[in-house]
């Protein structure tokens, strides 16, 4: 190309500027139905939008992981000296981190680290819950068989020795499990068959076998239960074989939505007293997330051929169902599901994706409708993780109340324990979802991408 001087000036370069600077005003033209088409105006999201990917979620996991590795080590230490035994004695205890060992929050987690090893065919993650578990059981043969008045057996064996309620039994028993059937579990049988004893046997029920507590009231149902018990009764009848784990389980997710259900809402309440003329209805998030992920970890295992398997399958529908139409825009679900004013909050958002994307996972659920929900839910949980991998905006322990302020106003912390198990749980489910499927943005929303035949 040839240049040109005009006045002192290259004329090529005159020319660009008179080119971008009309480009520039057409395109500053006045935005109108005739100048752009507003339907691909972007949205000011409030949290990010879109589909997302393996290695976003994998690094998610990554970041969660190495903050628990680090955080509950498995030392076992002598309490007197602080220093790590190779032989086992009176004061042995587990090396103090900053989450309980034998927690059933902590069953979640191993659960959900399990499930993250498969699900990344990283084995660091299953390696996490082995090496717990068995020291677990290494720590809990040694106080059993020296078990007497004169011992003083360390609080966090002491439950496992001794459950005194569901909360000791149930998710620790599904996680030792689920780490038995995949063949890494050494001296596990004893504990499991423990735990499973408490629940069947042991653990307090109304009179037609619904398990129930007596506080704070007698005769109370608590939502929360089901997944204390159920996920356990259900491993068990897979590991087994035994009718009666799948019929108890089957019989508490039935018996407890017959009291507990609105129907109307698809939501259930938190807690359930006898004796109450009337019920108030506070649909606590957490504990309806421990009744969905109790429902699909029973339709897990359960045979289909189990005259319960129709019902539990409606039941988890429903559920389903009354959960999407409640989702706040931002993917969180609220503290107190149905009333927009009460906090977002991470655990129970966390424990409906898991529930809901291994529902769409297992094909029980429809793809399409039920997608869109759980990536947008997934993006929002993973602007809670921080680049240190602790999970922000989770609600702390909280008992039973028949008052709003009581569920309105319960603490958040960075170590409550509830959160994390969930979470991992959660994004193992959706790298699945993302590994076996397409998604896009198709007219400005996230769809399942849909294949012309």
């Amino acid at each position: 190309m040839k240049t040109y001087f005009f006045n002192g000036f290259k004329f090529f370069n005159v020319i660009m500027f008179v080119l971008v600077s009309g480009i520039s005003t057409s395109q500053n033209k006045p935005v109108n139905d005739v100048t752009k088409p507003l339907h691909l105006l972007q949205p000011d999201y409030p949290t990010p939008y879109g589909p997302t990917s393996q290695e976003k979620v994998i690094e998610t996991l990554n970041s969660i992981y190495r903050f628990l590795d680090k955080s509950t080590p498995t030392k076992i230490i002598d309490k007197r000296t602080q220093e790590e035994l190779s032989q086992l004695n009176d004061y042995a205890d587990f090396a103090e981190g900053l989450f309980r060992l034998t927690s059933y929050e902590w069953g979640v987690t191993y659960a959900g680290m399990l499930l993250a090893g498969q699900e990344t065919q990283n084995e660091k993650f299953s390696k996490y819950t082995i090496e717990r578990l068995n020291q677990i059981a290494v720590l809990a043969k040694y106080f059993k068989s020296m078990d007497s008045d004169d011992i003083e057996i360390p609080k966090s064996i002491h439950s496992v020795l001794h459950p005194k309620a569901l909360d000791d039994a149930g998710a620790i028993c599904a996680a030792m499990i689920k780490l038995k059937r995949l063949g890494k579990g050494k001296d596990l049988d004893p504990l499991i068959k423990n735990f499973i004893d408490y629940i069947s046997f042991n653990q307090y029920r109304l009179k037609d076998g619904t398990l129930a507590r007596n506080r704070p009231q007698a005769n109370t149902l608590w939502l929360d239960d089901l997944f204390m018990s159920v996920p356990a009764l259900a491993q068990m009848g897979k590991l087994t074989g035994e009718k009666k784990y799948y019929d108890d389980a089957v019989k508490q997710v039935l018996q407890f939505s017959e009291r507990m259900f609105n129907s109307e809402k698809g939501l259930y309440m938190h807690g359930w007293v006898q004796d109450m003329e009337m019920h108030p209805q506070y649909h606590w998030a957490r504990a309806n997330g421990w009744a969905i992920m109790a429902i699909i970890e029973l339709l897990d295992v359960l045979p289909e051929s189990h005259s319960g398997y129709p019902l539990i399958l409606k039941q988890l529908k429903l559920h389903s169902a009354g959960l999407s139409k409640f989702q706040d825009q931002t993917g969180f679900w609220h503290q107190l599901i149905d009333r927009n004013d009460s906090y977002l909050e991470t655990s129970a958002t966390a424990i409906f994706t898991y529930s809901l994307a291994k529902a769409i996972n297992k094909g029980l659920i429809d793809k399409k409708a039920y997608s869109p929900v759980v990536l947008l839910a997934w993006n929002a949980i993973s602007t809670k993780v921080s680049q240190t991998g602790e999970v922000e905006g989770t609600c702390v322990g909280t008992g039973m109340g028949f008052d709003p302020a009581f569920y309105y106003n319960r603490p958040i912390h960075i170590f409550a324990a509830h959160g994390y198990g969930p979470v991992i749980l959660a994004g193992a489910e959706i790298l699945h979802l993302i590994k076996n499927n397409e998604f896009e943005i198709n007219d400005s929303s996230l769809q399942l991408k849909y294949n012309k035949m």
